[in-house]
C-alpha cells in the first residue's frame, strides 16, 4: 500500500517506510523512527516485560509452562508518540534487539516508479 502524497509504503500492520526520505515512521500517527538503513526499533520506546507476568503459571510447581525470565525476556516496541504497539519479540536476557527487517530501499523504490 502506497500513500502517493509522502511515497510511504506500510511494510507491517503499524510501519511504514517513506522511500522518498529514506525513513521509518508509525503508521497510525506518522512519527519519524529513525533511517530505514538502521533498525526502526532504534527510535521505539522499549519496555522490558517478565515473561510471567503475560504468560500465567499452568500447573502448580517447579515445572509450570510459562517461560523462565532466567532464559527468556520479552521485548515490546512503542510509538514514542502515540504509544501503539509496533512489535513485540522474545529474547534471551542480555540479547540485542533483533534486526528484523532489512529492505532493499533502491529495488522498493524502483517498483513505486520513485526513480
Amino acid at each position: 500500500m502506497t500513500d502517493e502524497a509522502s511515497k510511504k509504503v506500510q511494510v507491517a500492520e503499524y510501519l511504514d517506510i517513506d522511500l522518498m526520505t529514506e525513513k521509518w515512521h508509525c503508521n497510525r500517527c506518522g512519527h519519524k523512527l529513525g533511517d530505514a538503513a538502521n533498525n526502526y526499533k532504534e527510535g521505539c520506546l522499549i519496555r522490558d516485560r517478565n515473561p510471567e507476568e503475560i504468560h500465567q503459571p499452568i500447573i502448580e510447581g517447579e515445572y509450570t509452562f510459562a517461560p523462565d525470565p532466567e532464559w527468556c525476556r520479552i521485548v515490546e516496541c512503542y510509538c514514542p508518540n502515540c504509544g501503539v504497539l509496533i512489535d513485540t519479540e522474545y529474547l534471551p536476557p542480555g540479547h540485542p534487539l533483533t534486526h528484523d527487517i532489512d529492505i532493499d530501499i533502491e529495488a522498493l523504490k524502483a517498483k513505486n516508479e520513485l526513480e
